[in-house]
């Protein structure tokens, strides 16, 4: 999604400049962008902090303002500065964060991003952007762009599988039609999931949907998703993040609060490192219980429980 990301920023910078800066990283992606911008590409070193702190300043005096890193660079070791000097003043300062989930793979916990958006959450007036699909990037960009508040963008890899056609860009969209259980995705894991769909018989097919912006308050659910619940009250949520602060959790406090009856619930989370190894992020997601297979077991006990 990096590449995509790279050529959405170039498109929109032709269209009306802004400043990009990043942690000292790139090397091999963000070349074409940096000579594209010229002087509003800064290179602000490894020193993620101090990074944020001058966006913040930047975006007082009306500068649009992006700040790439690695994902954990980007949110947990700056978070103090995104806390005091991005949210408390709401100031529409864009993070990017690369490689959201376990997109590092072997290089371990601490390129791993499994708290990400749940923690910035937590900050007054943060919205997230998480893409299943890199054909998202443009949206999602221009989006950002009009946005007036802290924003986070998770990129990861995109897994579109073969012969499917990714539906237009929405912040909840309908990726697969289906007749009994919903699942609701977060991320690039959608692809998978689809791939692993492809031979489910159509009479118990879950629907399956993904959400790509956060917090709920700005962005509810579509009347159609509530509609396939009240059909079919059986949902499965499926995000590469820990359960704490997770998709899982808020939806389930909001169909509380809203009175959204669900007969069955399910969530598959990130669940750190159950057996201390570190690998590659299919390895970890099939540890978690993340992979396709598993996820598709899951649905199937959905749909056969009473």
């Amino acid at each position: 999604m990096r590449n995509a990301a790279t050529r959405a920023w170039m498109s929109a910078y032709a269209e009306e400049p802004f400043l990009f800066l990043t942690g000292d990283l790139g090397y091999n992606a963000l070349e074409s962008l940096r000579d594209e911008m010229q002087d509003h590409f800064i290179n602000a070193g490894i020193a993620e902090q101090n990074m944020v702190s001058v966006a913040a300043g930047l975006a007082t005096q009306d500068f649009d303002v992006w700040c790439y890193s690695i994902a954990p660079f980007c949110y947990a070791r700056p978070f103090e500065q995104i806390r005091n000097d991005v949210c408390q003043h709401d100031l529409p300062v864009k993070l990017v964060g690369n490689g959201g989930g376990y997109a590092y793979g072997a290089m371990g916990s601490s390129h791993h991003a499994l708290e990400d958006y749940g923690t910035l959450l937590t900050l007054p007036n943060m919205h997230v952007y998480v893409p299943s699909f890199a054909g998202d990037l443009p949206d999602i960009v221009t989006r950002m762009r009009e946005s007036q508040h802290p924003a986070y963008l998770r990129l990861g890899h995109c897994e579109v599988p073969d012969r499917y056609r990714v539906p237009a860009y929405a912040p909840w969209r309908r990726l697969a039609a289906g007749n009994d259980v919903v699942i609701l995705t977060v991320g690039p894991i959608a692809g998978a999931l689809l791939a692993g769909l492809h031979d489910w018989d159509g009479s118990t097919r879950p629907e399956v949907w993904s959400i790509s912006e956060l917090p709920l308050e700005s962005n509810p659910p579509p009347l159609e998703f509530l509609t396939a619940l009240e059909r079919n009250p059986r949902l499965c949520v499926v995000e590469e993040h820990v359960a704490q602060g997770s998709v899982g959790q808020i939806f389930a406090h909001f169909a509380l609060k809203h009175g959204i009856p669900l007969e069955q619930f399910d969530h598959l989370c990130a669940l750190g490192y159950p057996s201390g190894r570190y690998g590659s992020q299919n390895f970890h997601r099939k540890e978690c219980g993340l992979d396709a297979a598993t996820i598709l077991k899951r649905a199937e006990a959905l749909v056969h429980r009473v």
